[in-house]
């Protein structure tokens, strides 16, 4: 996945729903600017470095397919942005924080 992530001019994922958003930060990681649809976990997981868009707004998705694909300068802001928010989730992180979340847990039930 990461040489398709990495060969992409710009990952679009218009989701009407996404749990957590996986694809989303692995795209980011590969430095891929992001246009992803505005609802559900996408906007807290993406923050400013992608377009957020209606996910039924059919002319917007276009709009922003159009000026990532046209301004230069804008696509590679957003390819840095992606770079360097795809460093905030990590597996380590994941673990961590489920972990303290366990010992609070059981930590209750004692």
């Amino acid at each position: 996945m990461a040489a398709l992530y990495q060969a992409a001019d710009v990952y679009v994922d218009p989701s009407l729903y996404e749990g957590f958003g996986f694809q989303v930060v692995e795209a980011m990681a590969s430095g891929v600017p992001i246009i992803a649809s505005n609802v559900t976990s996408l906007p807290e997981i993406i923050g400013d470095a992608g377009i957020l868009v209606n996910p039924r707004d059919v002319e917007g998705w276009a709009d922003a397919i159009s000026r990532l694909l046209t301004d230069r300068e804008l696509k590679e802001s957003m390819r840095q942005r992606s770079l360097e928010r795809a460093k905030l989730f990590s597996w380590d992180r994941l673990a961590q924080e489920t972990l303290i979340i366990y010992n609070k847990l059981f930590a209750k039930a004692l």
